[in-house]
């Protein structure tokens, strides 16, 4: 199978990815509004309450974070650059491809900028994780409901 074929398989890989992310996330948000809605017995369920929310907010933003970056790796497929690292300009082996299909540097590169503490991420568009070829199925960061009180 050749490059292009492969690339075309993870694109489907990365979009059944984006839209679990998004009925996840959409999940773990309404969860966390419903709990912060119920009220506490004692103390105790207080606490445990506060431990799950916590939880559940560690996990929204880890989604949120792997959501930004396939919506890149995506956007990068639209316009030509996907495979390509940041860094070198080469072609990032495939293999790599397939066990991280939102990488955007090669391995070599990777290690590079995390030695020097760069880390190799670009700062995500918190704004719009949307894939502006999907139709309807957009998701805005502005339409999902967090009550952060």
């Amino acid at each position: 199978m050749g490059r292009k074929e492969t690339i075309l398989k993870l694109r489907q890989v990365l979009i059944r990815r984006r839209d679990a992310l998004r009925k996840a996330l959409a999940g773990d948000l309404s969860s966390l509004k419903e709990l912060r809605q119920q009220a506490s017995g004692d103390m105790l369920d207080a606490a445990l309450d506060s431990a799950q929310d916590e939880m559940s907010s560690q996990l929204a933003e880890v989604e949120s974070r792997e959501l930004a970056q396939i919506e890149m790796a995506l956007e990068r497929m639209r316009n030509g650059t996907y495979g390509i690292c940041e860094a070198t300009g080469r072609p990032i082996p495939l293999a790599r491809l397939q066990a991280l299909p939102y990488a955007t540097m090669c391995i070599e590169a990777q290690r590079e900028a995390e030695k020097s503490g760069a880390g190799g991420q670009r700062s995500a568009d918190w704004g719009s994780l949307i894939d502006p070829h999907a139709g309807d199925n957009d998701v805005l960061l502005n339409d999902l409901e967090m009550d952060v009180s």
